[in-house]
């Protein structure tokens, strides 16, 4: 019973339809029918023109919007506990060919106008040292807090203020709008957001996520740097149609609503063991080794993080007889 990571559940039956009706003779690179259709069915989605460009990978995803809003001799700043600090193997400072990654502090791997601008304060425009250039947010965060609209919004003022690029990570944005309630406009370009690394690997995609640009003249060179990474799959109508797949129907969102309701069953389960509160589809628990020895015992498979913690991930597939058994394992601890 494998509660390690939402990137190992399974690719979804309407997904996996979708790949095999694009399986014909088409246009290829990003010339195809299931390509052309994304800036509209996006832009109907974030009621705004976007630009869209697919990639396999969310890391992808983040840096090449950092690219686009950071220059080589600019700096981003982030929390230091994000993703592109911690998990993409300095794939930013490749991708942007050597921006600076600016750490800043906040509860819940979520950052404040306050805690970036103890950062960006701290720099003096002066040529010997590096200028943000822009901000990156994850939402849900790293420990599956969620950013709401008024948050991003405080965010998108400093960022404004400052002249700095504002990108969200959203590896589980569907989880956050899922929780949230809002439409995916409010918590994006309307909070001040100018690119969004849409999830949908981990939501039920197979190998597509989609990289939505608000501001949308930064796609336009984009799309050189995804070709010069590497990245123009010449098939890259299978990624599109993952995608139009998700969206259909809100599958994106219905798919999220699930994870995030059996994450809350462990929530309603673990009591005070909780270490985040839970807003997503991650539940954070302080857990002994022996506990942690005794969950595993009983056939469940997580994540170890700290020290004293344990990292339970729901999915969109997550059977509801296994997260019952791992609720009433976790009260019996």
């Amino acid at each position: 019973m494998r509660f390690f990571s939402d990137n190992a559940a399974p690719v979804h039956p309407q997904v996996m339809a979708a790949i095999a009706a694009a399986d014909t003779l088409d246009t290829a690179y990003a010339g195809d029918r299931w390509t052309a259709q994304l800036d509209g069915r996006l832009s109907d989605l974030f009621e705004t023109p976007v630009s869209v460009l697919w990639v396999p990978t969310g890391t992808a995803a983040n840096c090449l919007a950092l690219a686009a809003l950071c220059p080589p001799h600019g700096g981003v700043v982030c929390h230091r506990d994000a993703h592109i600090q911690n998990d993409e193997g300095g794939a930013p400072e490749f991708y942007t060919h050597g921006a600076k990654l600016f750490l800043a502090d906040g509860e819940g791997a979520k950052l404040t106008p306050d805690s970036i601008l103890h950062v960006v304060d701290a720099i003096a425009d002066d040529v010997h040292r590096v200028q943000p250039h822009a901000i990156s947010i994850t939402n849900a965060t790293e420990y599956g807090r969620v950013y709401a609209p008024a948050e991003v919004a405080a965010i998108g003022d400093v960022a404004r203020r400052r002249g700095l690029g504002l990108h969200m990570d959203g590896a589980r944005f569907a989880n956050a709008v899922a929780t949230l309630g809002c439409t995916p406009a409010e918590v994006t370009w309307r909070a001040g957001v100018d690119a969004l690394s849409f999830g949908f690997v981990k939501n039920g995609a197979m190998s597509a996520e989609a990289l939505v640009f608000f501001a949308t003249d930064h796609a336009a060179v984009t799309q050189y740097r995804r070709k010069r990474a590497g990245l123009l799959l010449s098939k890259g109508r299978y990624l599109a149609a993952q995608i139009l797949a998700m969206l259909d129907g809100d599958l994106w969102l219905d798919n999220a609503r699930a994870a995030n309701a059996r994450a809350t069953t462990l929530a309603e389960a673990a009591g005070t063991r909780l270490v985040h509160p839970v807003e997503a589809n991650e539940v954070f628990l302080r857990v002994t080794p022996a506990e942690a020895a005794a969950l595993r015992a009983k056939g469940f498979d997580f994540y170890d993080w700290v020290a004293g913690e344990i990292r339970l991930v729901t999915a969109w597939d997550s059977r509801e007889d296994e997260v019952a058994q791992l609720a009433a394992a976790i009260q019996a601890l």
